[in-house]
């Protein structure tokens, strides 16, 4: 395998649709194990549409830059009460991506 699968994981806001199925919000990718690219990402918003923006949105950002330029493109792209919820996920997945990086083999 060429590649990991991360996830992160944030609290979703009270009056989203996809509160009513999921407590959080979780953005999954899998990432290349060389660059740190994320080469697919999904996650847990009510959407199909919603889910394939956020999908498009990440796709191609390499997480060894940090995840600074990602969280910028949430900012400035996406417009829904989960914006915060996407950044805090986001975060996460850095971190848990950041742990993979340093853990022993």
């Amino acid at each position: 395998m060429n590649t990991y699968f991360i996830a992160g994981h944030a609290r979703l806001p009270q009056g989203m649709a996809a509160k009513v199925v999921f407590d959080s919000l979780t953005i999954t990718a899998e990432v290349d194990k060389r660059y740190g690219v994320i080469v697919d990402a999904s996650c847990t918003l009510a959407t199909q549409h919603g889910r394939d923006f956020v999908q498009r949105l990440l796709r191609g950002y390499s997480l060894k830059d940090g995840i600074e330029e990602p969280i910028q493109a949430v900012l400035c792209y996406y417009r829904g009460k989960a914006t915060n919820a996407l950044v805090a996920a986001l975060r996460d997945l850095h971190t848990q991506y950041l742990a993979l990086e340093h853990a022993p083999l």
